[in-house]
């Protein structure tokens, strides 16, 4: 195994009461022909009471010299037993906004400090399965700043992440790469990527 890769043991069904962080729930609606229905959910369960959404997305650019970079994640997810390539990102805390929330997470997750400079609005994670949402919000890493030469995060304890770097006009060609040594790519790693290469085929 890779320092990354933990050793997958088991998976067995959970009780919502159970459930620490999320819960399934069942909704009953009414179809547009008046047919009464129900859907099976998941539902988070620490959004906090003054926010409209649990967490956000972090699409940190790296401004060097040499061009932009995008900054991402290797992490091991359980619920797929692979290791993804995600973008950072975390929860939103009470009182925070997601600029807030993304800066204090792209420390914490990879050390570096950057400075938010969009967010986009509310958009959902699977909203087939579950009413989990966040905002992308975009930051600028300046690798000329002192803190941004050694960036040391600050993990909690079950958290096993290595952060890399691809520079943006390559980010379509260096995900397929990793694809085919077995990582997973998040959706939303994996919409980038597209959205560039439709950005080039376009000419935009």
């Amino acid at each position: 195994m890779t320092q990354l890769e933990s050793k997958f043991l088991l998976r067995e069904p959970l009780d919502s009461k159970d459930a620490r962080w999320k819960r399934l729930v069942k909704t009953h609606y009414i179809d547009p022909n008046g047919v009464q229905r129900d859907w099976e959910s998941a539902e988070r369960q620490t959004r906090p009471k003054d926010s409209l959404v649990d967490g956000v997305n972090i699409v940190a650019f790296l401004n060097k010299s040499t061009g932009s970079e995008l900054l991402l994640e290797k992490q091991y997810r359980p619920p797929i037993d692979q290791v993804v390539i995600e973008l950072p990102a975390g929860l939103i805390d009470a009182g925070e906004t997601a600029e807030q929330a993304a800066v204090r997470e792209l420390k914490e997750e990879t050390g570096f400090i950057g400075v938010a400079t969009k967010s986009t609005g509310i958009m959902y994670n699977d909203p087939g399965f579950c009413n989990a949402n966040f905002n992308m919000v975009y930051v600028q890493v300046d690798m000329s700043l002192p803190e941004n030469q050694n960036p040391k995060p600050n993990l909690e304890e079950n958290e096993f992440i290595e952060c890399f770097t691809v520079p943006v006009s390559r980010l379509g060609v260096e995900l397929e790469k990793l694809e085919k040594k077995g990582y997973a790519i998040d959706a939303r790693v994996g919409s980038i990527a597209e959205g560039i290469e439709i950005a080039k085929s376009l000419k935009f």
